[in-house]
């Protein structure tokens, strides 16, 4: 939620997209994992540029289920993850986005926001504070261009004042092992006591015997989880390793993306984007203390006056009867105006009700209002409700 060298005190590997993985010709790019998935029945599709599996021989809601019961292993290699080096790492990333990535332990992470001058979203990204002397990015594929090339605009800025920093796009596979079973199955692979890694906190180490693996206690299902950068030649090994226990089993694109709206989990490009502040997207929590009273990150003459301002729309949670609401649906209030759009939408496996998010008018955003969508031409009952639909049950310790 993601190809390295050094050259002296600034060192950068390519300043757009590298070609890791790539199949080759024409056609969507494929992970270490592409046969792989093949071999084990998963239907392939293009996403953000990649060959991914959407589903494999279990369905879409079986897959989902699973992962709430017992886990799942998801194939994520198509984020983009970069390194960032130099002294002045944490002030490059600063500069970019709007958490207080200062203020991070040692192997903390936290998840923040590439914003741009007018206060909307570049994108959504990671960031890890390491103990190895580097910050770990892990943001979007489909926006994987796009921030190669703001960091690299921003790096030469650095350069030319200067300042020690350099950024390594990593060629790494990266999977997600996702569900209430995942410190079983994963604790037999490690030497470290995984007790003691709660959500948003990492480690570099070896699993199952695959040594220079980062381990992330994250996700984007709403459960206990991590995610795991593997070198690519030891993906496959690593994945079939974690298949050999029986709570284990594959998912795809589609369970991926009805668990994380479950969990009230923003998709860039449909719930949030560079129109959107995170004040309307209601992701003012990313917004780092200390940077808003410093308005020193991008867009902060626009986002931090928003917070006790007013804003023309809010991001909210929604559950509705009848056929389930889909993305750019109207959302109407009781009097037929329409006061806002679905962003995401689909029928949720764990409630067995159709569960939504979108934006309206700030006087429709209350848990609980009452109001319609327009569902193929037809008006169906629904309300405004919060977020996240199903309790998370990230990893704290106690």
């Amino acid at each position: 939620m993601m190809r390295w060298i050094r050259a002296g005190a600034v060192r950068f590997l390519r300043s757009a997209v590298p070609e890791r993985r790539y199949s080759g010709g024409q056609g969507p790019r494929r992970t270490a994992l592409y046969d792989f998935h093949r071999e084990h029945g998963g239907k392939m599709v293009e996403f953000a540029g990649w060959s991914l599996p959407v589903q494999y021989k279990d369905s879409h809601v079986a897959s989902h289920l699973h992962t709430r019961q017992r886990c799942s292993l998801f194939d994520v290699s198509h984020m983009l993850q970069t390194r960032i080096h130099g002294n002045d790492r944490i002030a490059f990333i600063e500069s970019l986005v709007v958490g207080d990535i200062a203020e991070l332990k040692q192997n903390q992470a936290t998840l923040s926001l590439f914003t741009n001058d007018r206060g909307g979203i570049i994108d959504d990204l990671i960031v890890s504070h390491t103990s190895d002397g580097y910050l770990y990015v892990v943001s979007n594929a489909g926006c994987a261009e796009k921030d190669s090339a703001h960091m690299q605009n921003q790096l030469q800025e650095f350069r030319a004042a200067g300042r020690d920093v350099a950024l390594e796009v990593v060629d790494c596979a990266l999977l997600a092992l996702q569900g209430p079973s995942t410190a079983d199955v994963l604790q037999a692979g490690l030497s470290d006591d995984l007790s003691k890694l709660t959500f948003m906190t990492g480690v570099t180490t070896s699993v199952f015997g695959v040594p220079g693996c980062r381990v992330t206690r994250c996700g984007y299902t709403g459960e206990d989880g991590v995610e795991i950068s593997v070198p690519s030649i030891r993906a496959v090994e690593l994945a079939e390793r974690l298949l050999q226990s029986g709570a284990v089993k594959l998912a795809g694109l589609a369970a991926r993306d009805s668990l994380r709206l479950e969990a009230g989990l923003c998709l860039y490009g449909s719930d949030i984007d560079e129109t959107t502040s995170p004040v309307e997207a209601s992701l003012v929590w990313t917004l780092g203390k200390r940077r808003r009273t410093a308005m020193d990150f991008p867009g902060a003459s626009v986002i931090v006056p928003q917070i006790k301002g007013k804003v023309t729309r809010k991001r909210v949670g929604l559950t509705s009867t009848g056929p389930p609401v889909r993305q750019h649906a109207p959302i109407l209030n009781l009097e037929g105006r329409v006061i806002g759009e679905v962003t995401s939408g689909c029928p949720s496996p764990c409630l067995r009700l159709n569960v939504a998010m979108g934006y309206v008018e700030p006087a429709y955003a209350k848990p609980g209002t009452a109001l319609r969508l327009e569902v193929r031409k037809k008006v169906v009952d629904g309300e405004t409700c919060r977020m996240p639909f199903v309790p998370s049950r990230y990893y704290n310790l106690k």
